[in-house]
């Protein structure tokens, strides 16, 4: 098999739960479907780290933040600059490289190693008349700059290629505008608008948004979310996401779910569809209300790290095909990185998926870390650094900065993690377990202890 031409689509904010192939009820993403209904979908996917900057980080090089540094959203240029990245390894393999969108690891918007094209907003960009770093040309585009940046993109796939090509399209939405406060923190995203192309504004109007079990009622058994925190309200039903910045993100969905429609004819008009593995994935997952959250998606907790990824390759993988083995963001560099026939770098803590795609069943992993490094962006969240380990079945998290607070979730008995075992007697065994496997976890790949 000749080495595939490589789309992957990463957009931002996305929770795994957000499609019409993965159960929405509502959301209209028959383009997006169609990668689900012709490839493969993994149904337990998840980002190592729910913040925007160290996630993108883990997708690119197949590591965990802290071996490659990206810890937090502060200004990370100069260290992204260094990154070990699979493009790279991609490029030397011989295949054409682009990048296009939001870069997100500090606001320096100038080109990276391993990229041949360079297509970039500068630091979040803004979702109407977006200034893009083409090639290092500053050009002022007009509209939504989810379709600005689908026309880069589709200008790219039109070029003649001698080579394989990789397209990176790392999509802006549907991350909301958000400024900057007097004290340095972000505005609530509830209250900044999830803002859409006009024709998708009145889309779902009136729509009544469906709730998890876990949004309806104030967190219980979880000391760390339960704090008194100066200036802000207890958390509970009001404290969660509204229907219109929920619908508002759906509306942003839209105009990626036309792009992914764009790509598709693209390719079908230049002979390229089947000869190309596109990837769909999100930088994390998001709150909806659950334990009263709505921006503070750097928590543990299933709404925040659970991804979705979808893939398309119809000469490796079945059409309709779905895994429940566990996968990582760090999973993506090695799977391209096989597919091309590329030589990984050593010492990545993530995994080939390709035997999955070749329907070898076996999981890859039993269990995987999750880590955050806090930050001061946000008050509800500062000082609440944790490390977590994850089972099929269980879930333990750690908090590093917190004394007394850390909780253990039985997922099979309880997927909406509402009853906190970390203290129950009868979990003894459970507890001691999954702290080995975490100490297991973090020597294995270096974060000690």
């Amino acid at each position: 098999m000749p080495p595939p031409n490589i789309i992957v689509l990463l957009t931002d904010d996305v929770r795994w739960d957000d499609l019409g192939c993965t159960g929405h009820p509502f959301s209209r993403t028959p383009h997006i479907d169609r990668l689900a209904r012709e490839g493969v979908t993994f149904r337990k996917a998840f980002a190592t780290t729910p913040l925007c900057s160290t996630s993108r980080a883990s997708f690119l090089t197949g590591l965990y933040p802290h071996t490659h540094g990206i810890t937090d959203n502060t200004d990370r240029s100069a260290a992204s600059h260094k990154l070990v990245t699979f493009p790279q390894s991609l490029q030397r393999a011989g295949y054409e490289t682009a990048f296009l969108g939001k870069w997100h690891m500090g606001n320096d918007d100038s080109r990276r190693p391993g990229f041949d094209h360079w297509v970039c907003l500068k630091g979040q960009g803004s979702s109407f008349d977006a200034e893009l770093n083409v090639n290092g040309t500053t050009v002022k585009t007009t509209g939504h700059v989810t379709d600005a940046l689908t026309e880069q993109a589709l200008a790219f796939l039109k070029q003649p290629h001698a080579k394989p090509f990789l397209l990176y399209f790392a999509h802006k939405a549907v991350h909301p505008e958000t400024t900057q406060r007097a004290d340095g923190s972000l505005s609530d995203p509830n209250a900044s608008n999830f803002i859409p192309a006009k024709r998708h504004a009145q889309l779902y109007a009136g729509v009544k948004v469906p709730r998890r079990p876990n949004a309806l009622a104030p967190p219980q058994g979880k000391p760390a979310l339960q704090r008194e925190i100066a200036g802000l309200p207890p958390l509970g039903p009001a404290t969660g996401s509204s229907d219109e910045s929920i619908l508002g993100r759906l509306r942003m969905l839209a105009g990626i779910d036309d792009s992914t429609g764009d790509l598709f004819r693209a390719l079908e008009n230049s002979g390229q569809l089947d000869r190309t593995l596109i990837v769909f994935t999100a930088d994390h997952g998001y709150f909806y209300g659950e334990h009263g959250l709505s921006v503070e998606r750097r928590l543990a907790y299933e709404e925040g790290i659970r991804i979705p990824l979808l893939m398309r390759f119809p000469p490796l993988i079945k059409a309709g095909a779905t895994r429940d083995q566990l996968v990582l963001s760090l999973d993506l560099a090695p799977t391209l990185l096989e597919l091309a026939g590329a030589a990984p770098p050593a010492g990545l803590h993530g995994l080939s998926l390709v035997p999955l795609l070749k329907r070898d069943l076996r999981s890859p992993r039993e269990s995987f870390l999750v880590e955050y490094f806090s930050d001061t962006v946000f008050p509800r969240v500062a000082k609440m650094g944790y490390q977590t380990v994850r089972t099929d079945r269980w879930k333990l998290i750690h908090y590093v900065d917190l004394t007394g607070m850390d909780e253990l979730y039985d997922l099979r008995a309880d997927p909406y993690e509402m009853k906190n075992l970390f203290a129950d007697p009868r979990a003894s065994r459970d507890l001691d377990r999954m702290r080995q496997e975490l100490s297991r976890q973090l020597r294995a790949t270096g974060g000690v202890p």
